[in-house]
């Protein structure tokens, strides 16, 4: 595995590269790392990509930027931008999850020729509306907690999760993970909650993460805190008045969805199930997989079915 840097104006992003071969770039969510694609990175290398990984803005090893701003869609899609003009000629393959997944769409509608086809993990493409998402979700979860709106508040958060890393880490991943009780990440609780109060610290965790793997989150959170990953949902205000014409916007480019049949987003919306129909805003949609048992965090929990439908998208571009 190699690392370099590449600058876009100001910020530094750290990317891992390994193999050789037409470019796959892959982009983690919240929270997480480059190394949420470890699976796949191998995987890809081996049938003859150069797979490159990146940290996001905010994360393990670039650059982490205090204000709101800087976090917003315009700002993070120039990044994957400047990732694929510094690792390639020709258009590449984007890998998205979590927030990775929005991240790679927008990139793909903002830079339509550096992209020659986007799969997202996790969380579909759905055009954006003139409804203020944040809005919306206040009006679903009524007198409700839930964690887009616990997050608004700076401070309040990070407060909360650098209080003790290793035990909110935890709590997270399993949280949204297959193995937890079902939509145990959307439980009832009031809007004054916490977001760790009453999500399970399992022992022993489960195999797909070893000590080893969740020593390398707890280091890169260590150092560089939650401020610039919280910052990601606090910017969504923004992205709402800088990303007009994108608005009801058809995504064109080849496109994929993997999903985890027991995530939670899928139930983000109460009685709606967001993974019915993952290809309504795709022009050029290629199918979708949703993986039995799985969580959230479907690469890492399910490396060999996710790599088994990503290969079936590359196979078709």
């Amino acid at each position: 595995m190699d690392f370099v840097t590449v600058e876009n104006d100001d910020i530094n992003l750290r990317v891992a590269l390994h193999g050789t071969g037409s470019v796959i770039l892959c982009v983690h969510g919240w929270p997480e790392l480059w190394y949420s694609w470890r699976h796949q990175i191998n995987h890809f290398a081996n049938q003859g990509y150069a797979v490159a990984a990146m940290d996001v803005r905010g994360y393990g090893g670039s650059s982490k930027p205090r204000d709101i701003a800087s976090y917003t869609m315009l700002e993070l899609a120039s990044d994957v931008a400047a990732v694929i003009e510094a690792m390639s000629d020709e258009p590449v393959v984007l890998f998205g999850h979590d927030w990775g997944a929005p991240i790679v769409w927008n990139t793909a509608l903002l830079y339509p020729d550096l992209v020659r086809g986007v799969a997202g993990l996790s969380v579909p493409y759905v055009p954006s509306s003139d409804m203020r998402l944040l809005e919306v979700f206040d009006q679903l979860y009524a007198e409700r907690f839930f964690y887009q709106l616990y997050f608004q508040e700076e401070g309040v958060a990070e407060a909360e999760l650098e209080a003790d890393l290793k035990t909110a880490l935890r709590k997270i991943y399993f949280a949204l993970s297959g193995d937890a009780a079902e939509n145990a990440w959307l439980q009832q609780k009031p809007r004054s909650a916490a977001l760790l109060d009453g999500l399970e610290d399992p022992d022993p965790f489960p195999a797909w993460m070893t000590n080893k793997d969740m020593n390398v989150y707890l280091q890169a959170f260590a150092r560089g805190g939650f401020r610039g990953p919280l910052n990601r949902y606090r910017a969504q205000k923004l992205d709402y008045e800088q990303l007009t014409e994108l608005r009801g916007k058809v995504l064109d480019t080849p496109a994929y969805f993997v999903g985890g049949e027991r995530d939670a987003v899928r139930n983000f919306v109460p009685g709606s199930d967001l993974y019915a129909d993952p290809g309504a805003g795709c022009a050029d949609f290629r199918g979708s997989t949703i993986i039995p048992s799985a969580g959230h965090w479907i690469q890492q929990e399910a490396p060999a079915a996710t790599n088994e439908a990503l290969d079936a998208f590359l196979e078709t571009l």
